[in-house]
């Protein structure tokens, strides 16, 4: 039988690196859709690159899109990065780091080329553990977006459903290391500092370092990022 066909959103992160290994776990052939969106470096756009080669993805595209002409967050504005926080005032409140709009952006473009190449699944890396922070990344967003593919494309009006998968959404960072793990995810190769040194090195501060270090505490798995100093 021949495999359908999947469009994976690849950050280049451990989740959406971890995302992608389930994809193809269940069956998938994997195209990946990456973004140079204006963000503050490319280290996590070479990460995509390095993982999609290593995962044998069968096409991974990068979108160009400047996100820097609205601004409005930490990733793409002149705004600090926000570091040294502690889990609670991560969770309290949606942070600067949030990207207006992103995940709802990133998904339109992963949907159009889905129905471009006929594929019906569409997976992104969306987690507990930002549950809390970034609004677009909640099962109702996930759920609401399914339903909008389906009433807003010619496949989805004439019976050929889309799926958003969002694997990782119920797990913790332990949990989504330790089924990447099990998949032979390469997290050495994964990017998820929001603000990296001039090397490309994760600064260890900023709050996807502290939760990515935390993960790997948790999980009892020697962590392989390099972080600053």
């Amino acid at each position: 039988m021949k495999k359908k066909k999947a469009v994976i959103l690849l950050s280049g992160g451990l989740d959406s690196s971890t995302t992608l290994a389930i994809a193809i776990e269940e069956g998938f052939v994997p195209h990946a859709m990456s973004f140079r969106y204006g963000q503050r470096h490319s280290c996590e756009l070479e990460a995509a690159s390095r993982i999609a080669a290593v995962m044998n993805v069968r096409k991974h595209v990068v979108i160009d899109l400047d996100l820097r002409k609205i601004g409005g967050s930490a990733l793409t504005d002149n705004i600090d990065v926000p570091k040294n926080r502690d889990e609670a005032s991560i969770a309290g409140e949606i942070p600067v780091t949030y990207v207006p709009a992103r995940n709802t952006v990133f998904l339109s473009y992963a949907l159009g080329w889905a129905e471009v190449i006929g594929a019906h699944d569409i997976y992104i890396g969306v987690n507990a553990v930002d549950y809390s922070g970034y609004p677009d990344c909640r099962p109702e967003f996930i759920k609401a977006f399914e339903t909008m593919a389906n009433l807003a494309t010619k496949d989805g009006v004439e019976g050929r459903c889309f799926s958003i998968h969002a694997p990782l959404v119920n797990m913790t960072k332990a949990e989504i290391i330790r089924k990447g793990v099990s998949l032979d995810v390469d997290y050495a190769l994964t990017h998820s500092c929001y603000d990296p040194g001039p090397d490309g090195a994760a600064c260890g501060r900023c709050d996807s370092c502290i939760l990515r270090e935390k993960g790997f505490i948790d999980a009892g798995i020697k962590d392989p990022t390099r972080y600053c100093g």
